[in-house]
């Protein structure tokens, strides 16, 4: 049945690409969103994009400076990360020497700022955050994948991102109570602990045994791995439709860096089928069987 049921959702997602999607959406919200610790203002736009892809589990930033002022300290080795505003200057204080207007009136200027987060600063405690809570009922057929998965990773619930962390072995999720809907806390699990079946004691895949980053190639071919292998799960799990509708938006977005290189979405559904074979026990027994014939 297991193969069947991959083929099957495999088949959906590559009809949805087809067909063309709705955005992809990240289907959690454990809090109010990145906001600047001192004027308590949410970022917006770009800047709420860049932030909300740090992996820190307190949604406030700030300065350096404006964490020295207040007594604080970042920490040796802490990065910062960049966003931007539109300042408007006066046309004749701007470098644009290319237009023939007279040099009157206002033009916008792009500015950045370096903020850190309050989790990389020592001496200021951020202010207690609403955090979302919604009723979590467990899927079983879901709950009993991950509880039954040979050499499962570490599962840590906190903070507002998810993700796999190849060095630590470890999925960092929000806390369940974060999700819309229980079928939609399993989907980002299988995501990462699709991830995680790249890990060298696992299956072994280049995009986590070898430093990859954000844009390449080999890091999308890793996404699409992991998105296909969640797929298929949600698919054993017997999670609905829509999951897998969402999905197809996800590797849609995914499949524009890669421009949309069909080759590789069929090389990545096949990882992702012996991804999630390993996840099942499917995997780890044929090993165990060709080794007892030896």
């Amino acid at each position: 049945m297991g193969n069947s049921v991959y083929e099957m959702v495999t088949n959906r997602i590559i009809e949805l690409l087809e067909e063309g999607t709705v955005p992809w959406q990240k289907p959690w919200r454990s809090s109010e969103g990145p906001r600047n610790l001192i004027s308590k203002k949410p970022y917006r736009g770009i800047n709420s994009i860049l932030l909300n892809c740090s992996p820190f589990e307190s949604d406030f930033y700030l300065t350096y400076n404006q964490a020295k002022e207040r007594g604080g300290q970042v920490r040796k080795g802490e990065k910062s990360t960049i966003i931007c505003f539109w300042k408007w200057i006066d046309r004749k204080d701007s470098d644009d020497q290319e237009t023939t207007d007279p040099p009157t009136g206002k033009v916008p200027l792009l500015r950045y700022y370096l903020v850190f987060n309050v989790d990389q600063v020592d001496g200021i405690d951020p202010p207690e955050e609403k955090r979302v809570s919604n009723p979590f009922t467990p899927i079983e057929q879901a709950e009993q994948i991950i509880r039954n998965m040979p050499q499962r990773p570490d599962i840590k619930h906190a903070g507002n991102h998810a993700y796999y962390l190849p060095f630590t072995d470890q999925v960092k999720l929000p806390p369940k109570e974060a999700f819309k809907t229980p079928a939609d806390y399993y989907k980002p699990c299988f995501h990462e602990l699709g991830h995680s079946t790249g890990h060298a004691n696992r299956v072994g895949r280049k995009g986590i045994t070898e430093p990859t980053y954000f844009g390449t190639h080999c890091y999308s071919h890793e996404e699409l791995v992991a998105e296909f292998t969640a797929s298929m799960l949600c698919g054993v799990a017997g999670i609905d439709q829509s999951t897998i509708e969402n999905s197809a938006a996800y590797i849609q977005s995914w499949l524009k860096v890669l421009r949309k290189d069909k080759k590789i979405l069929v090389h990545a559904a096949a990882q992702a089928q012996k991804s999630a074979d390993f996840i099942l026990g499917k995997e780890v027994n044929s090993k165990a069987e060709g080794q007892g014939q030896s």
